[in-house]
C-alpha cells in the first residue's frame, strides 16, 4: 500500500470514529441527562375582546401589545372509578399535569418524585393530575391501575380511554407536564422526565404560600 493511500484510508478511518463518537456522546447524554428544562409558556399576544355595545372601538396599539395567558384547553377523561371529569372541574386549585403510560420507562423514573411531592400538599392546596394515556392496545386502564397500586402511589389518576386530552394538548412525547395555575391558564410545562428539583421548580410558579 503507497503512502498516499495510507493516508487517505487513516482519514477516513478518522471521519469514522469521530462520527461514531459524536453519536455515542448525543445518546447517552439523552439518555442521562440529569433532568429536562423547564419552559415558561409564552403567553399570547391576542387583543382582549372588545366589550359589548362597543363592536366599532379597535384596541389601542397598548391593548395589542399587552401579552395575554394562555388558558388550559379542557379535556374529558374518566377517574378511578370510572366517572368522567373535566379538567375544568379542578379550576380554582394549581394543577400539575402529566401525561404517562406503565409501559413508558422515563414515565416510570419519575413517578417516585411526583409523588413524594405531591404527599406535601392538600388536595384543596394543589393536585396532581396524573394523566395515563389509555390506547387498549398497548396502555389500558387495568395495566395503569396495576402499576399505580404496585408501587402504592396516591396521587390523583386519571385515565384517557378515548384520547381527548393527548389530541387536545398535541402530546408528542411521553413524559409530559404542564403547569397550571389556579386560574386554569399554563404557566410553564416539560416534556420528558424530570427530577425533584425541576418539579418544585414548576410547582413554584403556580403555587402561592
Amino acid at each position: 500500500m503507497n503512502k498516499k493511500l495510507r493516508t487517505i484510508l487513516y482519514i477516513v478511518l478518522f471521519i469514522v470514529f469521530m462520527a461514531g463518537a459524536g453519536l455515542a456522546y448525543r445518546y447517552l447524554s439523552n439518555r442521562y441527562s440529569p433532568e429536562n428544562s423547564l419552559t415558561k409558556v409564552e403567553t399570547s399576544r391576542t387583543p382582549p375582546s372588545v366589550e359589548p355595545g362597543n363592536q366599532n372601538q379597535s384596541p389601542s396599539p397598548a391593548e395589542e401589545d399587552t401579552p395575554q395567558p394562555i388558558l388550559a384547553p379542557d379535556f374529558t377523561a374518566v377517574d378511578w372509578e370510572g366517572n368522567e371529569v373535566k379538567l375544568s372541574d379542578y379550576r380554582g386549585t394549581p394543577v400539575v399535569l402529566n401525561f404517562w403510560a406503565s409501559w413508558c420507562p422515563p414515565c416510570k423514573s419519575e413517578m417516585p418524585h411526583f409523588n413524594k411531592v405531591s404527599e406535601e400538599y392538600e388536595r384543596e392546596e394543589l393536585i396532581f393530575l396524573m394523566v395515563d394515556l389509555v390506547d387498549g392496545q398497548r396502555e389500558k386502564v387495568e395495566t395503569g391501575k396495576e402499576y399505580i397500586e404496585d408501587n402504592q402511589f396516591t396521587f390523583t389518576v386519571l385515565f384517557d380511554t378515548h384520547q381527548e386530552g393527548a389530541i387536545t394538548y398535541g402530546v408528542r412525547s411521553i413524559p409530559s407536564t404542564l403547569f397550571i395555575d389556579k386560574d386554569g391558564y399554563i404557566q410553564a410545562g416539560v416534556e420528558g422526565a424530570i427530577d425533584e428539583d425541576t418539579l418544585r421548580r414548576g410547582i413554584a410558579l403556580i403555587y402561592e404560600e
